[in-house]
């Protein structure tokens, strides 16, 4: 299992809102997620905006391939990008780029 760690940017006038976004994730988005093999996902935001992801899962360009070509995870990066920082205009999950993993205590 692949454990994989990513910082992206949320503007911080808008944390608050981005948070509340996240209280009701379409149930189709958190299907096409568990399908694509996210697992133990999880977003972590601190008030002036840094968001640190956390996932688990078999291959995580794969996973990433899986939920790029579903039209759920269209809709929502689009609905999602204009709370980012630094992204451009693109989708933010193409912005998740994996730390490296310096130690590991199971």
């Amino acid at each position: 299992m692949q454990r994989v760690c990513f910082l992206l940017k949320v503007k911080a006038e808008l944390a608050e809102e981005y948070r509340a976004r996240h209280e009701t994730v379409w149930p189709q988005m958190l299907a096409a997620l568990s399908a694509s093999g996210w697992r133990n996902y999880s977003l972590f935001l601190r008030p002036d905006g840094l968001l640190v992801g956390y996932l688990e899962t078999e291959d995580f360009g794969a996973a990433l391939a899986a939920m790029a070509a579903t039209e759920v995870n269209a809709r929502w990066q689009s609905q999602m990008a204009h709370y980012f920082e630094g992204i451009d205009g693109g989708a933010p999950d193409a912005a998740m780029v994996p730390l490296t993993e310096v130690f590991h205590l199971e």
